[in-house]
C-alpha cells in the first residue's frame, strides 16, 4: 500500500478554503507597499491609482458572473454579504409581505440572519430538500406566494456539493414577485453563474473559496432592487452607501485576479476535479468498500461527502492527523458539537450524520495525492473496524 510522506500532509479540504493561486499573489504584491494608497483619497495620485485598481477588480468580479461592475458591492466575505442581502433588504422596515423562505440546508449565516427577521415579525419557512440535497421544487412552489418577500437558496452546498436549479427557482420567485437571493460562496469552483440568465436578484461570493485571499467577498445587487437595500454597516458611505469602511485594496485586487483566472480556466479545472474524484473513489473502493456517498450525482466536481457506517467520523479524522486534512462538516461549524443540519435535512439520523466526512479536491491537488488520501482513509477505516 502506498502511503503519503509523514512530512508532507495532504490537503483535501478545499471546500473549507483554497490556497491562494501564485498568479493572484503576484497581482496583489504591489498593493502592500508600493501602491499603498487609500482608494477613498480623492486628492492625490496615490488614492487615484488605488481606486483604479479597485474598480478594475470590481469589473473582473462582475465579468465572472455576467453582471455590471456597479452591481458589485465589496464585503469582508460571504457571511457579511449574506447578512447584507437579508437584513439589508428586510431588517430595517416591516414590509407588506411577511414571508421569508430559505432552504433547510443553507449556510449558518443565512439561517441565523433569517431567524433575526423572524424576531422582527417575519414568518420564516424552511423549504425541504430531497435525499440528494436538491430543494423540493413542488414544495417550494407551494411556499412562494404573493406574501413572500424573500427567497434565499444557495447555489452549491458547502457540505454535500449539491448544485441547485437556480433558474427554475428564480422563475417561481418572479411569478410571485419575491426577491431571489443566492449564497454562491462555493460556486466559483463548481458551476458557471450568469446572474442575468438565471434571474438572480442578489448573490453572495467569497474570494477564498476559489484561490483568492481571505477577508474579501462581494454581494451582487441587481439594478432592479438596489434602491430597496439598506446598509447594515454605517460610516463614510463607501460602496454606494451600502457598505461603509476603507476597502482593502490588496484583497480587492486578489479577488479580481482570482475571478480572471477562474473565467479562463473553469472548464479545465472542473475536468481535473472530476478525474481526481473518480481516482479517489476507485482507490478507496478497492481497499475499503464499506462507505456511502451523500448527495446526488452531477454536484460539485471536487466534493465528496462520505458516510462510513459504524465509524465515528471524529475518530476517523483524528487518526488521520497529521497526514491528511479532511473535515467532518462545514468549517464554520467545526467547533459546534452537534450533527450537521445539512445531513439531517437529507434524511440521515443523528448517528448516521456523525459517521460522515467531507473531502474536497482542488486546483493544486494531484492524482497521487488523491490516491494516497484514499489509501490513508482506507487504512484507518480498516484499523478502526478491526478494533471495533
Amino acid at each position: 500500500m502506498v502511503k503519503a510522506s509523514a512530512c508532507e500532509p495532504i490537503y483535501l479540504d478545499y471546500q473549507a478554503t483554497t490556497p491562494v493561486d501564485p498568479r493572484v499573489v503576484r497581482a496583489m504584491s504591489p498593493y502592500w507597499e508600493v501602491e499603498f494608497g487609500n482608494p477613498h483619497s480623492w486628492k492625490h495620485a496615490f488614492g487615484w491609482r488605488a481606486d483604479d485598481a479597485v474598480q478594475k477588480a470590481r469589473q473582473s468580479v462582475a465579468a465572472m458572473i455576467g453582471a455590471d461592475a456597479d452591481e458589485i458591492v465589496f464585503t469582508s466575505g460571504a457571511t457579511e454579504a449574506n447578512n447584507l442581502a437579508i437584513l439589508g433588504l428586510l431588517g430595517h422596515v416591516k414590509t407588506a409581505r411577511t414571508r421569508v423562505v430559505v432552504s433547510a440546508i443553507e449556510h449558518k449565516c443565512v439561517l441565523q440572519s433569517s431567524r433575526q427577521l423572524s424576531r422582527l415579525g417575519y414568518e420564516l419557512i424552511l423549504a425541504p430538500v430531497n435525499p440528494s440535497g436538491h430543494v423540493d421544487i413542488d414544495a417550494l412552489s407551494s411556499l412562494i406566494d404573493d406574501n413572500t418577500a424573500l427567497v434565499s437558496i444557495m447555489a452549491v452546498n458547502n457540505e454535500i456539493g449539491t448544485i441547485q436549479p437556480l433558474e427554475t427557482i428564480s422563475a417561481l420567485c418572479r411569478r410571485a414577485g419575491a426577491v431571489f437571493h443566492s449564497d454562491a460562496a462555493q460556486a466559483g469552483t463548481a458551476t458557471k453563474i450568469d446572474v442575468d440568465r438565471l434571474g438572480i436578484d442578489m448573490m453572495s461570493m467569497s474570494s477564498h473559496k476559489f484561490y483568492g485571499p481571505k477577508g474579501i467577498g462581494a454581494l451582487f445587487v441587481s439594478h432592479a432592487i438596489r434602491d430597496r437595500l439598506r446598509a447594515i454597516i454605517h460610516g463614510g458611505g463607501q460602496e454606494g452607501g451600502l457598505r461603509s469602511g476603507t476597502l482593502p485594496v490588496p484583497l480587492c485586487v486578489g479577488f479580481g485576479a482570482a475571478a480572471d483566472v477562474s473565467r479562463m480556466e473553469f472548464e479545465a479545472d472542473a475536468a481535473r476535479l472530476k478525474l481526481l474524484r473518480s481516482k479517489f473513489l476507485q482507490t478507496l473502493r478497492s481497499e475499503f468498500a464499506g462507505f456511502e456517498i451523500n448527495g446526488g450525482a452531477n454536484g460539485h466536481p471536487g466534493n465528496l461527502n462520505l458516510r462510513f457506517p459504524g465509524i465515528d467520523a471524529e475518530i476517523l479524522t483524528a487518526n488521520l492527523q497529521p497526514r491528511l486534512a479532511i473535515s467532518t462538516g462545514a468549517a464554520c461549524a467545526s467547533d459546534i458539537p452537534e450533527p450537521s443540519h445539512v445531513l439531517r435535512a437529507i434524511g440521515l439520523n443523528v448517528e448516521e450524520a456523525r459517521e460522515c466526512v467531507r473531502i474536497g479536491f482542488g486546483r493544486f491537488t494531484d492524482e497521487q495525492q488523491a490516491r494516497d488520501g484514499a489509501h490513508l482513509i482506507a487504512e484507518v477505516a480498516v484499523s478502526i473496524t478491526c478494533v471495533g
